[in-house]
């Protein structure tokens, strides 16, 4: 039995990498399943570090949302810089009224990238994956814009 079941994985996993079809790990989202980590491949990301009780923060969530929400080849996703459940963070959600994607727990090791030190910390992945920056304090559009611009 166990010989099969080990040839039949070994079949499925020969086939996936064939056809591209990559399991790979996954990002839990809060109020949407799990994203495959690919799904932000390709395009640029915004990893925003924020905090309930961070002004800079909560100043610059008007702008990330409308940059996520434009069509410019780039997605903002937040962390809770705090590591709340997800009931606490979904209240938080909507007194902030943050529309951008909201990790649950850190995706940070799975990114490549660590928690800030300091808040609002935004890292910039490029749509190969790569680091580019470190944007430290609240950004608005046209610095989004701007990092996008100056790989």
């Amino acid at each position: 039995m166990m010989p099969r079941l080990f040839r039949f994985f070994a079949a499925l996993a020969f086939l996936s990498a064939l056809l591209g079809c990559s399991a790979g790990p996954s990002v839990a989202l809060l109020g949407e399943p799990p994203r495959p980590l690919d799904a932000f491949r390709g395009q640029w990301l915004f990893v925003n570090y924020w905090a309930e009780w961070c002004g800079p923060c909560l100043e610059e969530i008007p702008e990330l949302n409308a940059f996520h929400g434009e069509a410019n080849g780039a997605q903002v996703l937040g962390i809770n810089f705090d590591q709340v459940g997800p009931e606490v963070m979904a209240q938080q959600a909507s007194q902030l009224a943050i529309t951008f994607p909201l990790a649950l727990g850190d995706p940070g090791t799975l990114l490549g990238v660590s928690a800030p030190e300091v808040l609002p910390s935004t890292y910039v992945i490029d749509p190969k994956g790569t680091l580019r920056t470190v944007l430290v304090g609240p950004q608005d559009a046209a610095s989004l814009a701007a990092a996008m611009a100056n790989p």
